[in-house]
């Protein structure tokens, strides 16, 4: 059974950065598109940012230019880095994997069929 597990969440004022980290298990190779998606209180889940086997890396508008994804194939990992975080940012962050092709896109991560339990990550002001 596939298995996806994050850590690295956590709680940092406004300006501050965390890195979330997920790492994949009984997956056969290693899965075509990662991701993470995010979902605050109250709200709809939210695509964040995905990335494919050849490194190639997609976001959403909300956090162009402040997080950046990354994976390692070798090692099947995926790691966030999330920089000049704000308030808005709070949420419980999801790692998401299995999608492939146009569904490659931070949209879809949140029907990607395999996910981790999330961690969260609490913005103050």
């Amino acid at each position: 059974q596939v298995q996806l597990e994050e850590s690295g969440g956590g709680s940092v004022q406004s300006g501050g950065s965390l890195r979330l980290s997920c790492a994949v298990s009984q997956y056969y190779g290693s899965p075509i598109c990662m991701g993470w998606f995010r979902q605050a209180p109250g709200k709809e889940p939210e695509g964040v940012a995905v990335t494919d086997m050849d490194g190639t890396t997609r976001y959403a508008e909300s956090v162009e230019g402040r997080f950046t994804i990354s994976r390692d194939n070798a090692k099947t990992t995926l790691d966030l880095h999330m920089a000049s975080l704000e308030p808005e940012d709070t949420a419980m962050y999801y790692c998401s994997a299995g999608g492939s092709g146009d569904r490659c896109s931070p949209t879809w991560t949140t029907l990607f069929p395999y996910r981790g339990q999330g961690t969260q990550v609490t913005v103050s002001s």
